[in-house]
């Protein structure tokens, strides 16, 4: 995952969220973590993101020359993304 910088949107009751951070941790994937319970005004940045509020929102981005982040993909949902994903962070 070199190129890439993730960040995740969350929700505490969100089953899907929870596996999400769990398969990070288990693979020591640095990410930006934003809960939208604690921190609400990130669900607009989210929804501009990926188009939706639902989570988890999953976005890959890549700084550009001047240090400005490119979006280059974004997800909802973990289980039925886990296989891009992997394949996105070089991972089993």
């Amino acid at each position: 995952m070199a190129n890439y910088q993730l960040e995740i949107y969350t929700r505490p009751t969100c089953s899907d969220c929870q596996d999400l951070k769990k398969f990070l941790k288990k693979y020591q994937i640095p990410h930006r973590q934003y809960d939208l319970e604690e921190q609400p005004t990130k669900e607009r940045e989210m929804k501009k993101l990926t188009g939706t509020r639902i989570v988890p929102g999953i976005v890959f981005s890549e700084s550009s020359v001047l240090s400005f982040r490119k979006k280059t993909k974004s997800m909802t949902g973990f289980e039925q993304n886990k296989e891009e994903i992997k394949k996105l962070l070089g991972v089993e």
